[in-house]
């Protein structure tokens, strides 16, 4: 049988909630894409609003079914009507059934080694077994505190999965700054597959024309625990009628719409020294134009405040994980970007217009001079191009 010429990449993005895993592997995706044009990437992944992204070409997505977390940590099919144990046999069937038609060269794991709720397994088992596909878990750089972690691996037999079938381990992130396996007990071999290759830099290509300038980016990620973060920012410029520039705020996809109903009557009376829109798949256009970021903690954000090297205050998150506080912490410390602590500052409105006001004065991260710490894209694309070597031998054997 011919070998084909084209290398092939999948990339599994389990997309339980917000739009993190599936704009980290979109990011990779087109990385290798521009780097090796003639190969393809298929991206699945549960997240809703897949759709709304657009691609590079050789670059496609599948969406998986959806689910949802509840408050109480336990999970929900999204939309379709079926319990939770049918919802996670359809994916994990529609997984398997797209590795065993596209056939991988390589396939690039988001976050979770057996994925949600072990769905990857089949598939993984499936890889090893054929003996053609290199397999790689990427991690971001936080992942949670390291007792936490590793109760949840162990539960999910995840350091057995990652002994078992990964060939690689990317950290997206550096080592100097956080050790997202640390109370993880990795064996000599797992450690010696580990990259650390820096942050993932966002796009800085084509770029559309900004909004008028000058202007605050106000942005909660996803949107879905961002309540509270976008009620302090309104409350500041509703107490401060002087507090500027004006902000552009960008809800995020997964907002409630009881919420974001009632913050558009806030945006409203503040008669255009706020503005809202609700998602914006081209972010990176306004994070360009922008004075400065008032954000959350998640890992993208924290990436796109690198790459446009903007001043930025960071309000984390604390549940369910601390993920997004420690990442933050870590950042103020090496002088990046400025938190806005619930213990330290309090998140009250005079903290957040104290935070705004003080944007301007704040250093750039780039001033920081770390080495290496948007490095991650070229990184991940020599890794790539070195496992896909020799996949034409491994083909025939």
């Amino acid at each position: 049988m011919p070998v084909r010429q084209a290398p092939r990449v999948m990339f599994y993005s389990h997309d339980t909630f917000g739009l993190g895993h599936l704009r980290r592997s979109r990011a990779l995706a087109q990385a290798i894409e521009a780097n090796l044009p003639e190969a393809s990437s298929l991206i699945l992944t549960g997240s809703p609003v897949a759709g709304r992204f657009a691609f590079a070409p050789g670059v496609d997505h599948i969406r998986l079914p959806g689910v949802t977390k509840r408050s109480d940590g336990s999970y929900v099919s999204a939309a379709m009507g079926i319990d939770i144990d049918d919802t996670t046999r359809l994916r994990q069937a529609l997984i398997l059934t797209s590795a065993r038609e596209y056939d991988p060269d390589l396939l690039i794991v988001d976050k979770e080694p057996t994925g949600f709720r072990g769905e990857l397994l089949p598939t993984l088992d499936h890889l090893k077994q054929r003996g053609k596909a290199r397999v790689v878990l990427g991690l971001r750089d936080v992942l949670d505190e390291p007792h936490v972690l590793a109760a949840e691996w162990a539960r999910k037999g995840a350091l057995e999965a990652a002994e078992a079938f990964y060939d690689e381990l990317w950290v997206y992130g550096l080592k100097g700054i956080y050790d997202p396996t640390e109370g993880l007990e990795f064996s000599a071999k797992l450690r010696g597959l580990t990259h650390w290759t820096g942050y993932l830099r966002r796009d800085l290509g084509d770029l559309g024309a900004p909004p008028q300038q000058p202007y605050i980016l106000i942005t909660p990620g996803g949107g879905g625990d961002g309540a509270a973060m976008v009620d302090l920012v309104l409350s500041a410029y509703e107490q401060d009628p002087m507090l500027g520039p004006r902000a552009v705020l960008v809800y995020g996809p997964f907002l409630s719409g009881d919420k974001r109903a009632a913050f558009e009557a806030r945006v409203d009376r503040l008669r255009g020294r706020v503005t809202a829109v609700g998602f914006e798949s081209q972010i990176e256009t306004l994070f360009a134009g922008a004075a400065g970021v008032v954000c959350m903690g998640g890992y993208n954000t924290f990436c796109e405040v690198l790459s446009f090297d903007k001043r930025a205050v960071i309000v984390p998150r604390t549940k369910p994980r601390l993920e997004q506080y420690i990442r933050a912490s870590r950042a103020e410390k090496l002088g990046l970007v400025r938190v806005l602590d619930e213990h330290r500052d309090g998140l009250t409105p005079r903290s957040m217009i104290e935070a705004i006001r003080a944007l301007p004065a704040q250093p750039r991260p780039s001033e920081a001079q770390i080495d290496g710490l948007l490095d991650g894209l070229g990184y991940v694309t020599g890794r790539t191009c070195t496992l896909l070597q020799g996949r034409e031998a491994r083909a025939a054997e």
